[in-house]
């Protein structure tokens, strides 16, 4: 995808979508639904998104993130607290198949778009409210960002440095890509129930709440039983060093799981009289005795070089490979080969290199149409369209 694909549309072509969303989980979110062929009018106050002035920047205005999130979408910049916005904001739920915010509800209130004033308007819209708590409960109305939500379910902790046991997020905003793709999950399914049934409805995504179920996902473990059969947490994923070893000289990432795997890796390594140790003859065993097994691999691997063990370990069957780093992904030859990468002009910002779209569609296919807009660009065109 050396270039940008302009001419194709997408499976959501015709849907119109009101983004009054900002930062990262929203337009995420409204970047999967653009990507996807939806016409996207962005909402913006007068200054802006805030991630407009996030990263290195040619422009005060158009950082590298916000040149992502926000491709394939158009601005129009409104000050929705002016009584003179009213009557655009009505042309705007009129016009939408889809509304979606991330500001909390009780501010979508004070500016009188809550859900019964955009039902009035247009009541087969898809209402959606991205929010870090959503509107019951102890912690409702309450503001979060992508840090507090790591912090409350348990992933900051997971990752305590060794040493002072300081938490640490995970290196990339979790909480807001994860929350934005369940988001744009749910409007696509519930675009699909409009069509079959004819109604719109009201979709609440709380952060908390998303981002639980996935945590909880892999470590209720004994916990799903009641009375409890364990506590929660699962040692494998707990334990980050499970699958990544130090070798002569550096480190991989080998993941040796099915009796198969570890007898050819075993046989492999000139290391065979260990398949018949009590502590590797069987998946129950390994898992019993994990701690003796992890010291004999962390052995077994410093001895030799990470090209010696990758071979190895390839002849083996077992999935492995090398530990690099974020930059080195720019240069993948599979990336590459795969055309991951789509290069664009940017009228402002010259020439672009961003991801993708990752999937592979047979028939209607996402597309970059157009590049993210600067402030407002689009608003006189917008107004002109709405009859304003």
């Amino acid at each position: 995808m050396a270039h940008a694909d302009t001419q194709r549309g997408g499976p959501l072509a015709g849907i119109k979508v009101l983004d009054l969303t900002w930062v990262i989980l929203g337009p995420f979110c409204t970047q999967l639904l653009a990507d996807h062929g939806a016409e996207v009018i962005k909402l913006e106050a007068p200054d802006g998104d805030p991630m407009r002035s996030v990263g290195p920047r040619r422009t005060n205005d158009m950082g590298p993130s916000f040149l992502q999130l926000n491709r394939n979408k158009r601005s129009l910049t409104l000050d929705l607290k002016q009584e003179a916005s009213s009557r655009v904001l009505e042309r705007l739920i009129g016009w939408c198949d889809v509304f979606v915010s991330n500001m909390r509800p009780q501010a979508l209130e004070r500016l009188g778009l809550d859900y019964e004033r955009v039902r009035r308007i247009n009541p087969g819209a898809i209402y959606v409210s991205c929010s870090g708590f959503g509107e019951d409960g102890p912690y409702a109305g309450r503001p979060a960002f992508d840090e507090v939500i790591q912090a409350m379910t348990g992933l900051a902790a997971a990752r305590a440095r060794d040493g002072d046991g300081m938490p640490q997020s995970c290196p990339f905003p979790l909480a807001d890509r994860y929350t934005g793709l369940y988001a744009a999950f749910c409007i696509s399914t519930a675009l699909a129930a409009r069509a079959r049934d004819g109604v719109g409805q009201k979709l609440e995504i709380p952060m908390f709440e998303v981002l639980s179920q996935l945590v909880l996902g892999d470590h209720m473990i004994g916990s799903l039983f009641q009375p409890p059969q364990s506590a929660p947490g699962y040692d494998r994923y707990l334990n980050g060093l499970r699958t990544y070893f130090r070798t002569a000289d550096g480190h991989l990432c080998a993941a040796i799981n099915t009796d198969r795997q570890w007898r050819k890796f075993l046989e492999a390594a000139g290391r065979p009289e260990l398949l018949d140790h009590p502590s590797f003859a069987t998946r129950a065993a390994r898992a019993r005795d994990a701690q003796a097994v992890d010291r004999q691999l962390r052995e077994l691997f410093e001895g030799d070089t990470t090209a010696h063990w990758l071979a190895l370990l390839e002849r083996a069957e077992v999935p492995a490979a090398p530990v690099r780093g974020i930059a080195d992904l720019l240069d993948d030859p599979h990336l590459q080969s795969v055309g991951f990468f789509l290069s664009a002009p940017h009228p402002t910002e010259g020439e672009l290199r961003m991801p993708g779209f990752p999937a592979r569609w047979s028939a209607t296919p996402p597309s970059y149409r157009r590049p993210a807009p600067t402030l407002g660009q689009h608003t006189e065109e917008i107004l002109r369209e709405l009859g304003l």
